[in-house]
């Protein structure tokens, strides 16, 4: 599903030129739960930008669902990222003005979906991840459990095949923490490609690969099918 080709990226953080990525090679095959673990600045949240098409290399491929990203202007880079990928952050970003389920909803409404057709996907999702009796409540009258559950709902409403967590437990209780790890990994049970960026060692160790990563380079993979082979660099996974 998704092939990275000797990826790098270099920030300027003042005068001092910081390489975020630097020549990650990593193949995900659909359906892996894979988590992403290591120091802060060692280049965790970048990885998953790449991935999710929310920022650019300065060199390497990246093929996702084997059509390389690299070549597309930012026009088609959004339409994959909006068909094919769910993000979850750990401060939510849902809107402050719009009720749980008109955030829930938005990504239906911004896809130009009917609300005759929109309105049962999601009623579907709220009853799912029990949020019946919130559904009309804004964003500050929720918990924080329950607004990483909008957001979760809000990233999946589309079925996409990938979703990508930044630290999603960061702002919750333990207990809250709990829900929406089980909540994430029920989703990646029905077939959806789950990669966690984390700093809690107790939830990177759930996951079934898990990828350690120290200035700009992946040191450690743990759990993986099977190392990616040479003939396979270009290939779509």
């Amino acid at each position: 599903m998704i092939r990275l080709v000797d990826l790098s990226k270099t920030y300027q953080l003042g005068d001092q030129p910081v390489k975020a990525l630097d020549q990650v090679d990593l193949a995900i095959e659909a359906g892996e739960y894979l988590s992403v673990m290591g120091p802060s600045g060692s280049g965790k949240s970048t990885l998953l930008n790449m991935i999710g098409l929310l920022d650019t290399p300065d060199s390497g491929r990246y093929f996702l669902a084997g059509r390389e990203m690299n070549a597309l202007n930012e026009e088609a880079r959004a339409a994959e990222r909006n068909r094919r990928i769910g993000f979850v952050f750990q401060a939510y970003h849902l809107l402050e003005r719009l009720s749980a389920r008109e955030n829930i909803e938005l990504p239906l409404v911004l896809a130009g979906m009917a609300p005759a057709e929109r309105r049962p996907m999601v009623d579907q999702i709220i009853k799912r991840l029990d949020l019946d009796s919130r559904a009309s409540h804004l964003p500050r009258q929720l918990s924080g459990g329950q607004r990483q559950r909008v957001a979760i709902a809000r990233a999946v409403i589309r079925k996409p095949a990938l979703l990508l967590a930044d630290e999603p437990t960061g702002n919750l209780d333990s207990h809250s923490g709990a829900e929406v790890i089980a909540l994430l990994e029920e989703l990646n049970n029905q077939g959806i490609t789950l990669l966690v960026v984390t700093h809690d060692p107790a939830i990177g160790q759930r996951a079934a690969r898990r990828l350690r990563m120290e200035d700009g380079r992946i040191i450690d993979d743990s759990g993986a099918t099977q190392p990616p082979s040479a003939d396979s660099r270009h290939a779509h996974r």
